[in-house]
């Protein structure tokens, strides 16, 4: 699960990106990163942080081209994200997206 971390206004942010099978889609989750467990401290290389529950999650189909990606806003209390911050999430959207469009082109040109 490959995350990115952003740091804004005294905040750091992560998106996530994960595979859903059943979904066929991939998820692209923001959310405001948490630090990591102490006990992770020893291990080299390790994150500080890591990604917490969800504000929003894209929905992006890599199977079906008539499916449109969608975005799911939590439910879990109210909750402002700064500009910037949805700025970068929604780049990194647009960005699965538009790989996720790309691969299903290539891959029907190699099926003809």
């Amino acid at each position: 699960m490959p995350s990115e971390f952003l740091d804004h206004g005294g905040t750091r942010y992560a998106v996530q990106f994960t595979y859903a099978v059943p979904d066929d889609a991939w998820y692209v989750e923001l959310s405001e990163a948490v630090p990591a467990p102490a006990s992770r401290a020893d291990i080299p290389d390790v994150l500080t942080h890591l990604p917490g529950p969800a504000l929003l999650l894209a929905v992006v189909p890599d199977e079906d081209p008539t499916r449109e990606p969608t975005i799911c806003v939590s439910t879990v209390g109210h909750r402002d994200i700064p500009f910037e911050v949805m700025r970068w999430y929604m780049e990194k959207v647009a960005e699965e997206v538009d790989r996720c469009r790309t691969a299903l082109v290539e891959n029907r040109r190699s099926d003809t």
